[in-house]
């Protein structure tokens, strides 16, 4: 099956917020499980596709029955922040960001986030004045980074940052690439 990367649509908003919630969930990354407050921001896509682009990789299956239309399968998204704005957390200025990544559990081990990350990467190369790709990730994450390391992106521990400054052991580490 092909794998299509695309802007998401209004109507799969709710689909993608589950599916990144769940991924932070099940992958154990929310400090404080379904009562963390960072829970209605990964749900809420439509707050970030009015400040970003949310991406999304989908597949086509077959419809119902044997000659039904084809549908779309979604597989994961991201939000890609071409340059500042309220979702940027570490970009700086000719920098792009990319957060909140996150496969679907049944679509995982297929390349969907690498595919989803080099779908930022070209937008960015596409962005007039943007020299450069950052992210965050939590240290946990491990497969996020080999997908990063692998597009060539390089740690920046000089950005590691903490987004909640009253409990010390939460750091998220930063990823560049030079483009």
């Amino acid at each position: 099956m092909t794998i299509v990367i695309r802007r998401a649509e209004p109507g799969e908003f709710a689909e993608l917020g589950e599916i990144t919630a769940r991924a932070y969930l099940g992958d154990g990354l929310l400090d404080f499980g379904e009562s963390d407050a960072y829970l209605g921001e990964l749900r809420d896509v439509a707050k970030r596709a009015a400040a970003a682009d949310v991406l999304v990789a989908v597949e086509a299956v077959a419809g119902e029955g044997s000659g039904g239309p084809p549908r779309s399968r979604l597989l994961g998204g991201v939000t890609f922040v071409p340059s500042g704005g309220p979702m940027a957390d570490i970009a700086r200025a000719g920098e792009a960001e990319l957060r909140m990544l996150a496969v679907a559990k049944e679509a995982r081990g297929r390349g969907v986030g690498t595919l989803l990350v080099r779908a930022c990467v070209d937008r960015a190369r596409a962005t007039a004045g943007c020299g450069a790709v950052v992210l965050s990730t939590q240290r946990t994450m491990h497969s996020a980074h080999r997908v990063y390391e692998r597009l060539g992106f390089t740690r920046t521990p000089v950005r590691d940052w903490n987004p909640l400054p009253e409990l010390d052991d939460v750091v998220l580490l930063t990823y560049e690439l030079t483009l």
